[in-house]
């Protein structure tokens, strides 16, 4: 067990406390969840504030783009949580109840997912697509059970099952968009995200710290087959708007890029709690340099709407407050209350920072009360999926 911090005075407690309060359930895949949910929303602010302020062609909020955003958001969602699941099941075993926990999340992204695709093509078909998909997840953790105990059989049973899923789905979609997805497009596209989700699981079986940049280059594929799904159903469907015009791509990258950075922190803090070595280990090491990738693309994106300055600050904005989520982390860990209060503290202050810099540079399209505000709840979300996390990994562990 390890020893408990002392505890600090009545008036200390309230010198180190943060006005930002972590909202978490104790269940770190729910709120993984939870944190990811907020950045969409985040995207749709920022995305209608900088294509106002650079006079960007096209409509952010119309319903096709608010299709391909949608769309975007829960495909990657499936990705991340898959790798997550697997590599809980690698950490903690599959018949583990942090294991059920993840799979249980899993799923409810697989429900949402059948719901979007009732919405567009009727109950009926939302619930063939639910049936269709959780077959292939299954097929996935056939493939990574096998795939952990060098079960070549398993394996190969596994690629031929998916191989099966990408026919059968590629068909299903070319039906319900009236022949404006075809089925051979579908499953070829179908065959890459299970070639590179494959790929990530084979890495995590292996302890590779590899899988972290193979996950990301899943999830990738999956943001771009959403632009082709939207495109499909937005023309069978006659939906207002186009969900590739310039306003909407813009919605969708930082949808893909915000809610990205939650799963990426996620991932980075699940290794740290977890590899050997924790946050010195080389897996750690790997698991932050595909987030701070995911910072760089960022940053990118500024700079192509607000110039290589802003960019650049942008970035070390950025990049400064993930160091305090890692602070926040380590912390926890360590049962140190002072400093995860630090760490809050320091999350509040950096707030209001960025907040002036989003209204700077959009020229006041972007209120800085409003920015500043929603980085609030982004940061009691993720840092309560923060504290799920340590009581799920690291109290769990030590008990």
């Amino acid at each position: 067990m390890r020893e408990e911090a002392p505890e600090p005075t009545d008036e200390e407690t309230q010198e180190m406390l943060s006005s930002l309060m972590p909202m978490g359930t104790g269940d770190p895949f729910v709120d993984a969840r939870t944190a990811a949910a907020h950045m969409p929303a985040t995207a749709l602010t920022l995305s209608t504030g900088l294509a106002a302020a650079t006079g960007t062609e096209g409509d952010v909020a119309s319903p096709a783009a608010d299709l391909r955003a949608g769309l975007t958001a829960l495909l990657q969602e499936h990705v991340y949580l898959a790798g997550i699941a697997v590599a809980t099941a690698y950490t903690t075993g599959a018949d583990s109840t942090e294991f059920e926990a993840a799979a249980a999340a899993l799923d409810g992204n697989s429900v949402d997912l059948s719901e979007a695709i009732g919405s567009l093509a009727g109950e009926e078909n939302g619930a063939t697509f639910l049936e269709v998909w959780r077959s292939h997840i299954a097929d996935f953790v056939d493939y990574a059970v096998a795939r952990a105990g060098d079960d070549q059989e398993g394996m190969d049973q596994a690629l031929a099952d998916l191989a099966a899923y990408t026919q059968t789905a590629g068909g299903f979609f070319e039906e319900i968009s009236g022949g404006e997805l075809p089925a051979d497009a579908i499953a070829e596209s179908l065959s890459m995200h299970v070639t590179t989700l494959t790929e990530a699981i084979d890495a995590l079986a292996a302890g590779d710290p590899a899988a972290y940049a193979e996950l990301q280059e899943a999830a990738a594929h999956v943001s771009a087959s959403a632009s082709t799904i939207a495109g499909g159903f937005d023309t069978a469907l006659d939906l207002e708007g186009d969900p590739n015009d310039d306003a909407a791509t813009l919605r969708a990258d930082l949808t893909n890029l915000l809610q990205e950075h939650v799963y990426l922190a996620s991932i980075a803090v699940f290794t740290a709690y977890t590899a050997d070595g924790g946050p010195e280990s080389e897996a750690f090491t790997a698991a932050a340099g595909v987030l701070d990738a995911n910072s760089v693309a960022l940053s990118e994106a500024v700079t192509s709407l607000a110039g290589p300055e802003n960019g650049a600050a942008f970035l070390d904005l950025w990049r400064e407050h993930i160091g305090f989520f890692v602070d926040y982390a380590v912390a926890a860990a360590g049962d140190d209350e002072q400093a995860m209060q630090e760490a809050l503290r320091n999350l509040d202050g950096y707030r209001p920072q960025a907040g002036m810099f989003f209204e700077d540079v959009s020229g006041g399209e972007l209120p800085a009360d409003a920015v500043a505000e929603g980085l609030g709840m982004h940061v009691e979300t993720l840092a309560g999926a923060i504290d799920s996390l340590d009581a799920a990994l690291v109290e769990g562990a030590s008990q």
